[in-house]
């Protein structure tokens, strides 16, 4: 199934920096609203002006003085040696895509800075030393082009029984949201020349054929939605203008967002469509069939997602309860299930149903991958990866777990519908990655791939605990400490959360964390709190709009049982969020500044009533709530962090950290927030990186650089003093 349905996930606000890259894109600005003057009740407005002087000149006051603070710390150079080391490390595994034989995956390293696209055999990919072959050298194209190019992944095609790919490649100056992408040929190893090229925006494009593509992009005024998404789909032909292609569907500005879908059918026929975000957690499906106008509405629920089409079968993920008319049973918010795709395109009508799988209550569909010749699902259960295998037959589906090497951390690396390769990624927090090939044919799974330890484990321990948030429900979080750990509160401790858009919290092996805080004798908590999707669309939903309190109390209902518990106390618990997880850090410097001496908040939204009106945040308010809509603003002033900033209250010195050109969660959040502590004369530091988008780093180098300003600033703040 080729549909651009992952620009939808792209919208999220995911910035975890735990999760490892499977495939061939790398982890995920300049624009800004017009600047506004300054009033009584937000005199800061004028650091949402991203590239103003003003607004530079301050960023670059503060980002001078917090680097001249922390890189004097005597640890400050050993964290980012011992970081970029992690991240430029030859000993990782390159994930990679496989098409027609050949791997695929994109690499960078101390060398390749930007990257590298390349290649080498399947056989070759199994053996130690594969024979890679370059593709693109993204560094050499950036300085040949004088462009900071940051690969943001490709769209590949090729015409069903065909090994002639042809890819958009898109390309992001300096990290945004917003690219550029061109047509890139496989064959010859080279940008098509006279081929597709399209315009820098935040687009989205699909193949429908050799010399067809579907794309929604910035066609002008008026074609952007509120949220600064496309709403508008267009059938573009090869050889002719971009300006000429063909309307196909055009959504509304209110809607988060219109994007391309076209879904590869197992006989080589492409269904030319479009996906319509009406919110950022409903959406519809339509299907514009061959020689008509009108476009035909996929049956499917508002809350559910199309997952492709395996043995003649729509697959399709549910996110809430469902009871179609005509149809015996009730379908839950959580399963997966299926209808025959000829009979939908034959009648037009919904088909008979199936449930494919119904996850329990402790687990939760995380995702699928169809293979050619096998449907892998990834489940979570207990806020624990696996992976299991479905197969239709006479009396249902059958739904059985794929045996795996020990009982870490599992998940999907690749799956394709024209290849028969199933790679899985293995690993949990002490355990480091793992490639694992599993055998359709058989069903058996071999290890490929197995990284040696990249820092010291010994004497480590992991463990899953249950804190009881103030409404009665256990929320479990994973402790990584040392086996003999002294229960006095003395310890070090980090508490991670994010707790939003049903995005869930796995355990995840992280060389960074391991040197620099680990090996250093601090512990390490991860919270599956509500809003996240770790038990389902349940565990999300029960923490939306005017729910959000639920987050918050899960949080700290984690914090306050490591400190009962005796791992930790609040001199020596520090916490770190990022994007939605910077919300949240954003409202715990407020609701319990008494409970942590550190506070990480990266690329944060903070002004939780001007949120929508800054770049991406239009998208959000279903997770958070309108503050154009009376009841649910006055909720968000509840807990908006910048509105309930108290100089009176005895805050924790924070860390803001965010970048310049971050097209999806503006970096005027942190600015104005870090802003009022100085006006209040209340400590704190602020860093602010230059390129990088969402992710706050454009490459290795300014990771490992940013992980150690902020290492170093939690062991200032939560171990002991250095001796003179």
């Amino acid at each position: 199934m080729r549909t651009l349905l992952a620009t939808l996930s792209a919208l999220a606000l995911v910035a975890c920096g735990t999760s490892q890259p499977i495939s061939e894109t790398p982890p995920l600005a300049d624009t800004a609203p017009p600047a506004e003057p300054a009033t009584a009740e937000d005199p800061y407005l004028w650091l949402e002006e991203v590239e103003g002087e003003a607004a530079l000149g301050w960023v670059e006051a503060q980002n001078a003085r917090t680097l001249a603070a922390l890189e004097a710390d005597p640890r400050y150079a050993g964290f980012e040696a011992a970081a970029l080391d992690a991240l430029n490390s030859k000993e990782r595994i390159a994930y990679g895509t496989v098409r027609s034989g050949l791997v695929y995956n994109f690499w960078q390293d101390d060398v390749n800075v930007r990257g590298l696209w390349r290649r080498t055999p399947v056989d070759s990919y199994r053996s130690e030393t594969p024979d890679w072959e370059t593709i693109v050298d993204f560094d050499k194209l950036a300085a040949d082009e004088g462009k900071n190019w940051v690969y943001k992944g490709a769209n590949c095609f090729a015409p069903m029984g065909s090994d002639q790919y042809r890819c958009m490649v898109s390309l992001s100056n300096g990290g945004k949201d917003a690219v550029i992408q061109r047509e890139f040929d496989l064959q010859t190893r080279s940008f098509v020349e006279d081929g597709f090229v399209t315009s820098e925006a935040k687009q989205g494009v699909t193949w429908a054929g050799p010399d067809t593509l579907l794309i929604a992009t910035d066609w002008g005024e008026g074609t952007v939605t509120e949220s600064g998404y496309p709403f508008v789909v267009k059938r573009w032909q090869r050889g002719t203008k971009l300006e000429a292609a063909e309307e196909i569907y055009r959504g509304k500005a209110s809607d988060v967002g219109a994007w391309p879908m076209a879904i590869e059918l197992e006989d080589g026929r492409i269904l030319q469509g479009a996906v319509v975000a009406e919110t950022f957690f409903t959406s519809t499906y339509w299907w514009l069939p061959e020689g008509e106008t009108d476009p035909v509405q996929w049956p499917v629920p508002a809350k559910s997602s199309l997952e492709g089409v395996f043995a003649g079968w729509m697959l399709v993920s549910l996110q809430e309860d469902w009871a179609p008319e005509g149809q015996p049973g009730k379908f839950l918010a959580g399963d997966l299930v299926a209808f025959q795709v000829e009979a939908f395109l034959t009648d037009r009508t919904l088909p008979p149903l199936e449930l494919v799988f119904r996850p329990t209550a402790s687990q939760a569909l995380e995702g699928t991958g169809i293979a050619k010749g096998a449907l892998m699902l990834a489940v979570s259960d207990t806020a624990v990866g696996k992976v299991m295998r479905a197969e239709p037959g006479k009396d249902g589906w059958r739904v059985w777990p794929v045996e795996l090497p020990g009982t870490g951390q599992a998940s999907l690396a690749f799956t394709s519908d024209r290849e028969t390769e199933v790679f899985l990624n293995y690993e949990d927090f002490l355990t480091p990655d793992s490639l694992l090939e599993f055998d359709i044919g058989t069903g058996a799974v071999t290890v490929l791939k197995s990284l040696p330890p990249k820092f010291d484990a010994e004497g480590l321990k992991v463990e899953q605990h249950f804190a009881t948030s103030p409404d009665g429900t256990q929320v479990p979080y994973f402790l990584v400490s040392r086996a003999d750990l002294p229960m006095d509160g003395t310890t070090p401790t980090l508490l991670y959360g994010y707790g939003g858009f049903q995005v869930s919290m796995n355990p995840a092996y992280s060389p960074v964390l391991g040197r620099l805080w680990l090996e250093q004798g601090g512990a390490y908590a991860l919270a599956n709190i509500r809003g996240g999707g770790e038990f389902g669309p349940a565990w999300h939903q029960a923490g939306l709009k005017l729910n959000r309190q639920r987050v918050f109390d899960d949080f700290i209902a984690v914090g306050e049982d490591l400190v009962a518990s005796g791992v930790t106390s609040p001199d020596h618990l520090g916490i770190q969020g990022g994007s939605n997880g910077g919300l949240l850090m954003g409202v715990m410097l407020n609701q319990r500044p008494d409970l942590w001496n550190a506070v990480v908040v990266q690329v944060p939204l903070l002004d939780m009533l001007r949120y929508h009106l800054l770049l991406a945040g239009a998208s959000w308010v279903d997770e958070y709530g309108s503050p154009d809509v009376p009841e649910e603003r006055a909720f968000l002033e509840t807990f908006s962090p910048y509105q309930n900033f108290d100089a009176s209250k005895p805050y924790p010195e924070p860390f803001f950290v965010t970048s310049t050109k971050d097209d999806r969660v503006h970096p005027g959040h942190a600015r104005k927030m870090a802003k009022k502590f100085e006006a209040a004369g209340l400590p704190f530091l602020y860093y602010e990186n230059t390129d990088g988008g969402h992710a706050a780093a454009a490459d290795q180098t300014a990771r490992a650089k940013r992980s150690a300003l902020e290492f170093t600033y939690l062991s200032e703040k939560l171990f002991p003093p250095l001796e003179e």
